[in-house]
């Protein structure tokens, strides 16, 4: 028996790289899943999962259309039987020195991954209280709340703007047994990864995920599918009396308290 059997889950950002782990390992343990993401990858993802045996829907669309995720999450109900998890994932990163980022790219940020969110668990959480309770997942980053990089002003911004998200939440939802928690994800070989390594060093970018492991204590980028297993356990009932947490998942990239005392 699988640690989600019986469960209806909707996640956002399911094409590639974190939500598409979490697509993946959430159907391994017996969900059925509703994927969704602006690019049209996620069919495939989808059709992927549903030739091995799961239980799959699929959705292009965009998180900021909150009309469109609230049509998602009802057909989701409709075609499942009702909904127990929603992740909100979704998610965007581009770099850019503070006084140089244009107020597009600031909103770029701001649109997708705080008001995605907001639009996706607002669609959500009705179904989740009509099932008697659930569990929201949202993914945060170390970066913004714990650590920060120069370029990253609106990124940190956004997603540090997501663990007060979470803790709101999970106060104002607890007495209809809804939990809601998130995780902080370190570096993931995932394509997000892969374009910061382009916009930081476009001549050389495999040397920037180099780098980056070696800063890593466990001296490797995480598998998507290793953050998925920490999303499935939030979002399945052993986790049950966890509520308004925030969990690190970096390989213990935000230990080290300097680059050079003890080498």
């Amino acid at each position: 028996m699988g640690k989600l059997d019986g469960k209806v889950a909707f996640i956002t950002g399911a094409s590639q790289g974190i939500g598409e782990g979490i697509a993946r390992v959430y159907a391994k343990h017996g969900a059925k899943v509703a994927l969704v993401d602006i690019a049209p990858g996620v069919q495939d993802v989808a059709a992927e999962l549903r030739e091995a045996g799961a239980e799959a829907l699929a959705f292009t669309l965009d998180v900021t259309d909150a009309a469109a995720l609230e049509a998602a999450v009802a057909e989701t109900a409709r075609a499942f039987g009702g909904l127990h998890v929603v992740c909100a994932n979704a998610g965007v990163c581009r770099l850019g020195n503070f006084l140089d980022m244009s107020d597009a790219d600031r909103d770029f940020h701001i649109d997708v991954n705080i008001k995605g969110a907001w639009n996706t668990v607002r669609a959500a959480l009705p179904r989740l209280i009509e099932a008697g309770g659930g569990s929201v997942v949202i993914t945060s980053s170390v970066t913004g709340d714990i650590v920060a990089d120069p370029g990253e002003c609106a990124y940190a911004l956004s997603k540090a703007a997501l663990v007060g998200f979470t803790k709101a939440l999970a106060v104002e939802f607890a007495d209809r047994n809804i939990r809601v928690n998130c995780f902080q994800p370190g570096y993931v070989v995932t394509p997000m990864a892969e374009a910061i390594a382009v916009q930081s060093n476009p001549d050389d970018p495999e040397s920037v995920l180099t780098e980056m492991a070696k800063a890593i204590p466990l001296r490797r980028l995480a598998r998507p599918e290793e953050v998925g297993e920490l999303a499935a356990f939030l979002g399945s009932d052993e986790s049950s009396y966890l509520t308004g947490t925030q969990v690190v998942i970096d390989g213990g990239s935000t230990l080290p308290e300097s680059v050079s005392v003890g080498v």
